[in-house]
């Protein structure tokens, strides 16, 4: 066959699979509105959801039917997307799902309460959605992460490879005067209260016990300082801490994160080597001016002494984590796992994966939907030149 007609083919080919697939729109939350905007869709697979998220603090995070307000085990997960209250312009942060098959995909929102008060979402809910949405508002449970935004917003981000099925994407970077373009997510300004997630077997990865609650007056709080012009440091970078206290990273310059992962992969998030269902903590990018005066911070909460393992995810223009930007709770500097022998490993390894995982914040390849459609239909036109 012609190389006139195979690129007519090809083209063909697109033209088709363009017709078959639609773009739907979905608005999170709003002024005093905690709401997925339609709050259900029915989509074919190929179709993408694009949501936008508005005014306050919202997740969209995949969840199950029968658990409606809980972090589904490899479940996808936008991360806490903050809109000011007097932002009505935008632009808005969005995020990006490309949906794989016709099988229901259940949503919620993360932010402490939401879920409670319904705001929750599914792709292909056939007639069970508002058995999902009761199931939310019966639902006592809470995330471990709970999320409470000062005067926000959110402007560069990039892609997010959540799962093996999803395609979770955010939108592509906007400069503007006072940020820094990063291909990463990046939420400017935000204060998170979250848990160590130091979680028993038995335990599930979300549950209202792990939730962490405001310090008390005999509890210490910590304050770690995060990056800083030409730093790739957390300060100090090992502490211990006890039950009860509460660690803050202030997040300076540059564009960091505190992500929770464990000594065997320093440079891997928790939640994809933990074989016990323990999600992890993860602040998201905070990035920074170089002029900034006000700072975003990110607390958490310890539940044990156990030791917890932190890193910073940024690959831009190169592994933090494996410049060795790493930091330690309650490291038992006694034992073979201290802190000094897990910033080696992160080094040693240069931030990425051991052979057992996969790399930081690059997720397994989405499955082959769209080339392998484009492939079968060239070959099948093809098919009719011969």
């Amino acid at each position: 066959m012609s190389l006139c007609l195979l690129e007519g083919a090809a083209v063909l080919a697109f033209n088709i699979l363009g017709t078959l697939a639609a773009e739907h729109q979905v608005i999170v939350g709003g002024t005093n509105l905690l709401r997925y905007t339609p709050e259900y869709i029915t989509a074919d697979p190929g179709d993408t959801v694009v949501f936008s998220f508005r005014q306050e603090n919202h997740t969209v995070t995949q969840s199950t039917f029968d658990s409606p307000c809980k972090i589904s085990e490899n479940g996808f997960d936008s991360g806490f997307q903050p809109v000011a209250s007097d932002d009505t312009d935008g632009p808005f942060p969005a995020a990006v799902y490309t949906v794989v098959d016709t099988n229901p995909v259940w949503v919620f929102c993360r932010q402490v309460g939401h879920c409670q008060q319904g705001m929750v979402f599914a792709i292909n809910p056939g007639t069970r959605f508002a058995a999902f949405q009761a199931a939310a508002m019966g639902n006592a449970t809470t995330s471990s992460v709970a999320a409470m935004a000062t005067s926000t917003t959110a402007d560069a981000s990039a892609v997010l490879d959540t799962t093996s099925t999803v395609s979770l994407q955010t939108t592509a970077p906007v400069a503007t005067p006072n940020s820094i373009v990063v291909t990463v997510t990046s939420i400017q300004t935000t204060t998170v209260i979250a848990s160590s997630t130091s979680l028993a077997p038995s335990s599930s990865p979300v549950s209202s016990t792990s939730a962490a609650s405001p310090p008390t007056s005999t509890s210490t709080d910590h304050t770690i300082i995060v990056g800083g012009i030409d730093k790739l440091t957390y300060s100090p970078s090992n502490i211990s801490a006890d039950i009860g206290d509460t660690i803050t990273f202030k997040f300076m310059q540059s564009n960091h994160t505190a992500t929770q992962s464990s000594f065997a992969n320093p440079c891997v998030e928790l939640a994809e080597t933990s074989t016990t269902g323990e999600v992890g903590f993860d602040s998201g990018f905070m990035p920074v001016a170089d002029n900034a005066t006000t700072y975003p911070t990110f607390t958490i909460q310890v539940n044990d002494t156990s030791p917890v393992w932190v890193y910073c995810k940024q690959t831009s223009p190169k592994s933090h984590c494996g410049a060795g930007m790493v930091f330690s709770v309650n490291a038992v500097e006694t034992g073979p796992n201290n802190f000094s022998a897990f910033q080696s490993k992160a080094i040693e390894i240069n931030g990425t994966a051991t052979n057992a995982t996969k790399s930081s914040g690059a997720g397994t390849a989405a499955p082959c939907v769209w080339p392998c459609a484009v492939a079968a239909v060239v070959v099948l036109l093809a098919g009719l030149f011969i």
